[in-house]
């Protein structure tokens, strides 16, 4: 990570912001679920839009669109872009 660099939760991002995901958080069922649909450290994830209320937030990552629990995205960090 360059100096100067900070980190946030993917639920903190504003629709339309882009960010490098760096961590993804605790281990178990919930990682890997996440992991499954392709959001790994390293890859690069767009927010699309959050609903009203925070739940969902769509994604945009790897060329496909994914709704995240606002759960999910506040345990992956990322750097934004």
């Amino acid at each position: 990570m360059q100096k100067g660099a900070y980190l946030m939760t993917l639920k903190e991002l504003e629709p339309g912001q882009s960010g490098k995901v760096i961590s993804l958080g605790e281990s178990g069922p919930l990682k890997r679920r996440i992991m499954d649909m392709g959001v790994t450290p390293g890859v690069q994830v767009k927010v699309i839009k959050v609903a009203p209320l925070g739940d969902p937030v769509e994604i945009r990552v790897r060329g496909y669109e994914l709704s995240l629990r606002k759960e999910e995205a506040s345990r992956i960090q990322v750097e934004p872009a």
